[in-house]
Order: structure tokens, then sequence, then C-alpha cells
């Protein structure tokens, strides 16, 4: 026979249950500050070169090339002369006239004192182009003497090719000049000078010229009159 014992205590309280589970911090390391100076120090390079290029322009296209020294501004006018001297095609002298039978209102050319790049010759008279581009185009034409019926005239004369010889004009320049006395009655020289230039787009075969309405009226002094090409 088993006796059973009763009590009045209660039983035992049981804990209770989380309704959500806790976040637990873990402490991360802070990132370390020496990472950061090769960027720090590569930014600073870079914001002196920036800097130091950009003084250099702003100096160059000032005109301040003077406060270097005088190697080193010497070297940069004789690039910058190369440049020039690349892109020039023709240089042309003239020569006075001695036959007035074929085109005797257009310059003759100085071949032998003048300088052609990639620019052929036609009759002594025109230019021929080789290579097609922009140009430059300048005239200087002086003359000695005037002409009572008409102001003195110059002219830059195109053409397609030696074939196709129809003539248009592409530049033209004027002048004038009045004879003048002096005390005792002595003419006294007078020149004026007709100066012209241009951009013109021309193609491999364009021929060029220069027409004057009287080549006696032309002085022909060194330098005096010239035509001359830049290729752009």
């Amino acid at each position: 026979m088993i006796n059973t014992y009763q009590t009045s205590l209660a039983p035992p309280p049981v804990p209770p249950r989380l309704s959500r589970p806790q976040s637990v911090l873990v402490p991360m390391p802070l990132p370390s500050q020496g990472r950061s100076k090769p960027l720090i120090l590569v930014t600073l390079m870079l914001l002196q070169f920036l800097l130091t290029v950009g003084g250099f322009v702003y100096l160059y296209y000032n005109g301040k090339l003077d406060k270097m020294s005088p190697e080193a501004a010497a070297g940069y006018v004789s690039l910058e002369k190369e440049m020039t001297a690349r892109r020039i095609v023709a240089r042309m002298m003239v020569k006075k006239r001695t036959r007035t039978d074929e085109k005797p209102n257009y310059l003759q050319w100085d071949i032998k004192h003048s300088f052609r790049r990639d620019i052929s010759y036609y009759h002594n008279i025109w230019l021929t182009v080789q290579q097609p581009g922009d140009y430059y185009v300048y005239s200087r034409v002086t003359f000695s003497k005037g002409s009572p019926r008409m102001p003195l005239a110059s002219k830059v004369k195109l053409r397609k090719n030696e074939t196709v010889q129809a003539e248009k004009t592409v530049m033209q320049a004027f002048c004038s000049l009045t004879d003048r006395v002096d005390d005792s009655g002595a003419s006294v020289p007078h020149l004026c000078t007709a100066t012209q230039g241009d951009v013109i787009a021309l193609e491999s075969g364009n021929q060029l010229s220069v027409w004057v309405q009287d080549f006696t009226l032309v002085n022909y002094e060194a330098g005096a009159t010239t035509f001359g090409m830049y290729k752009l």
C-alpha cells in the first residue's frame, strides 16, 4: 500500500520565454589611418603637376618667355620658326617681263630665286598645287608708276587645271598714286603697294597666278613684289 502525501506548497515558477532573439553587438576594429596616406600623396602630386603645366601655359601665351633662361627661350623660338617653315609651300619672287606676246598682264616667276615645296609651275606664270587642302595665299604688288585711266590693281587668278583654262578672280587689291612735283618742277618718285591675303581651299591640279593691268607699272626691286602660300 502506497501512502500519498499532500502538501500546500505551490509548484516552482516556470522561467519566461523570450518572444524574439536579442541582437549581440560585436566590436569591429577601426580602419587604420595609415592606408589613406598614399592616396593623399598621389592627390598632392597630381595637383602640383597641374599647377606647373598651367603656369607654363600662362607664361607662354602672355609673352613672358623672356624671363626664362636664354638657352630655353632660344629653343622655343627655333622650334616655332621650324614649324612655320614647314607650312611654307611657296615664296615666289618675280622678274621683269621681256616678252609681251604671251599673257603680258601676268607676273612672271623668278624660279631661280624662289622657294617651292609640293608646288610646280607652268610657263613661269602659273603655280600648280599638288596637295589638296586649305592654303593661306598672299600677294604684294608694288607699283612705281600710275595710270591716268584707272586705279592700279592686282588680282589673284585661279583656274581648275591646265586643260580647263577658264579663270576666275579669287582676290583683288587696288592702290593709287599721284605724281608729285618738287619746288624745282621735277617729278618726285612715288610708290603704292596693293596687298591681299585670304584662305583658299584648293584641289590637286589647281593653278594660281597674279594679274596686273600693265606689267610696266610694277616695281621689280627685290622684295617689292612677292607672292606666297602657306599650307594650313
